[in-house]
């Protein structure tokens, strides 16, 4: 029997809001300049964009740089501009409805049907948390010298920074975003310039190239390139994260308020794309044409840099922006966990129990390989789990793009014919590609 509430556009009075006293807690101004109230709504795309230059990107980026030179540059592109268009679903969904992803589908799907969707995304959650603590560890070892295994446990103390910032509100916790994320932009900039790469190569590598689809090896960083740069928690953490706003909650409010959240995810996701692309050309311009083509570990790309670049500050600026990539990605990480519990199954547990639980199941693999297998094992495990959440990824994306093609559901926000064609066909690419890669695992090929 199906569960299916009514819910429809506008959302339903008595439903319960997402993020609780968050929820339209972000003062928007009804008057004023559009450059004014488009500021208002600056902050979702940037959370959301951490998600897409995580540590796990770096692994799989500097992976795919270094074996195959500016090739996967195509698969990078493809990855962004399906995350452009999934994100601004994501948003429409919140903004039409009322509701979060997770609470669309606990209303609209049978009770087992939502519980293995649940798990499947706290999974997610568990493999992104994962690529966190791995990299925040290797971090604190470039920058201090500090053991991988006890990096890695140090991680959970960032519970406390998350609690300090949701106590000071959502804006505090946006600014905090953006300003790492400065960082990271600050020092990439500042390694390609040092790289100096070939603008020629750079450009082709941007077109499709048959070698990603043909070689198994290929194939199988370009879905982790895809898994790590379209995350599954994502599309839950946005569809919540943009009702923050306290815009107005009528027809014109909300056709407004979409308008101002695709512009804000669009541009942020773009940062993304300079980010993710960066890591990949850095990889292929001083690892793989200097005949470097087996360098997959960070830790490897940090020792290799200043005698490759000839530039002391070059390793230096990649561990500093590491760190504020696992710092960041903690961040949103957590706020998707509470937003994927909290709608799926109405469980509201403490900030600090929630984010001790998650990190917790995080460090002990990493602690556990480490142990057994040293750090090749570690840069391993980093990519796996990127693998690992690209083939979750269908199991947020049909169900987001189903909603957003009914109008029932969405009103006069439900998205046009040749978005959902786009949708549907990003959904099957997703789909297709994981099929691949689960039929070359289990032949061997």
């Amino acid at each position: 029997m199906q569960r299916q509430q009514a819910w429809r556009f506008g959302g339903d009075s008595d439903a319960e809001p997402s993020l609780g006293r968050m929820n339209a807690s972000v003062p928007v101004p009804a008057t004023g300049t559009w450059f004014r109230r488009m500021l208002a709504f600056v902050g979702p795309g940037y959370m959301v964009s951490v998600g897409y230059m995580d540590p796990g990107n770096w692994a799989t980026d500097i992976a795919g740089g270094s074996q195959f030179g500016y090739t996967l540059l195509a698969v990078i592109l493809l990855s962004n501009l399906m995350a452009i268009v999934l994100q601004a679903l994501a948003a429409r969904l919140g903004i039409a409805t009322g509701r979060d992803l997770a609470q669309a589908c606990r209303d609209h799907y049978p009770r087992p049907v939502s519980f293995v969707l649940w798990l499947v995304c706290e999974a997610a959650i568990i493999a992104c948390d994962l690529a966190e603590v791995i990299g925040t560890a290797i971090a604190l070892k470039l920058l201090f010298g500090i053991p991988l295994i006890l990096g890695a446990s140090i991680t959970a103390l960032d519970v406390f920074l998350i609690l300090l910032l949701m106590r000071r509100g959502f804006r505090a916790l946006e600014a905090f975003v953006i300003a790492l994320l400065t960082v990271i932009f600050i020092c990439f900039g500042i390694q390609i310039t040092l790289a100096a790469p070939p603008v020629q190569a750079v450009l082709a590598g941007f077109l499709p190239s048959p070698e990603i689809v043909t070689n198994p090896a290929a194939l199988y960083i370009a879905i982790g390139i895809i898994g790590a740069t379209v995350m599954p928690h994502n599309l839950y953490l946005h569809s919540s994260i943009v009702q923050t706003r306290a815009y107005q909650r009528d027809k014109p409010g909300r056709k407004s308020a979409l308008r101002f959240a695709v512009i804000d995810s669009t541009v942020a996701l773009m940062l993304a794309l300079f980010v993710n692309a960066s890591i990949l050309i850095m990889a292929a311009t001083v690892f793989h044409a200097s005949g470097r083509t087996e360098v997959q570990e960070i830790e490897q790309a940090y020792d290799l840099l200043t005698p490759l670049l000839g530039a002391g500050l070059a390793s230096t600026l990649f561990a500093v922006a590491l760190l504020a990539s696992g710092l960041n990605s903690t961040v949103t990480a957590t706020l998707a966990g509470q937003i994927v519990m909290e709608g799926f199954l109405r469980l509201r547990l403490p900030d600090w129990a929630r984010r001790l639980v998650t990190r917790g199941i995080a460090i002990v693999p990493v602690v556990v390989v480490t142990a057994l297998y040293g750090e090749q094992g570690t840069a391993r495990l980093l990519v796996l789990s990127q693998v690992v959440l690209s083939m979750q990824l269908p199991f947020a994306v049909i169900p987001l793009v189903q909603f957003v093609s009914d109008r029932g559901k969405m009103g006069p926000l439900v998205i046009p014919l040749w978005l959902k064609l786009l949708s549907w066909a990003i959904a099957a690419v997703i789909v297709a590609l994981n099929l691949k890669l689960l039929l070359d695992t289990i032949l061997g090929a």
